[in-house]
């Protein structure tokens, strides 16, 4: 069986590797090893050592090199939301914390360059589904460009949906909007998850394709999209 490797950006308290542990029921050919984690939070970090023994701690994004980490296949970056959210203060990606996102774009281009292009295969994001509406969807866009590295037009509607793709870019991209309520968690928590394949065109079938991951049949086909949220995505064919 292939083993991924995984490093986790902002980690908080280890979600992302916690999720990497976790049997999804789905023969995948391959298991997720989480090798490194950069956080900054002191009660944060000492949650992941005691649960992620091995797990190595590299700090600070803004001070962490891309080209001198150990490489891996897969990076995830729950970037801060405080901004993006409309909880907030709408600074967008102009604020000291949103803003932090364009340093885990910075680390994940340093790493490729320095691996001639083959770490990390996958990227995945996290955030609030403010981020669509922040700085009126103009921080969401900026999302999309910096991710593929192209120029993405705004959607004709002015508004993004809460599902798309965009094809041509550097990376193929997929984003959807997913609520903990139907991952087994008793809450509404609506975030927005995006996933960028550097070594394909995966990033939809990962996203959109149904999943029987659960025995509850309420929950059996939650890892897909219905057809009324396909129907209402963006496809974008980056320029």
């Amino acid at each position: 069986m292939k083993q991924l490797t995984l490093g986790s950006l902002f980690d908080g308290i280890g979600g992302f590797c916690y999720a990497a542990g976790i049997p999804s029921g789905i023969d995948t050919g391959c298991t997720i090893k989480p090798l490194w984690a950069a956080e900054v939070e002191p009660n944060c970090i000492d949650i992941t050592r005691y649960r992620f023994k091995d797990v190595m701690h590299v700090g600070s994004v803004t001070e962490l090199k891309g080209d001198e980490i150990q490489p891996v296949d897969i990076i995830t970056f729950g970037s801060p939301c405080q901004d993006l959210s409309i909880a907030g203060k709408r600074k967008g990606l102009k604020g000291n914390r949103s803003g932090l996102f364009t340093h885990a774009i910075r680390i994940i281009r340093e790493m490729r360059l320095a691996t001639n292009g083959k770490y990390p295969t996958f990227i995945i994001w996290e955030n609030v589904p403010g981020a669509f509406s922040s700085n009126n969807g103009e921080d969401f866009r900026a999302v999309l460009e910096k991710v593929t590295n192209a120029n993405i037009p705004m959607p004709a509607s002015g508004k993004w949906a809460t599902a798309g793709m965009v094809r041509g870019g550097e990376v193929d991209t997929a984003w959807r909007v997913l609520d903990a309520q139907y991952w087994g968690v008793p809450q509404r928590r609506k975030r927005i998850y995006l996933i960028g394949d550097f070594g394909g065109q995966r990033a939809g079938e990962i996203l959109f394709k149904p999943r029987p991951l659960f025995q509850n049949p309420d929950l059996r086909n939650a890892g897909g999209v219905s057809a009324a949220e396909a129907n209402r995505g963006n496809f974008i064919e980056a320029g």
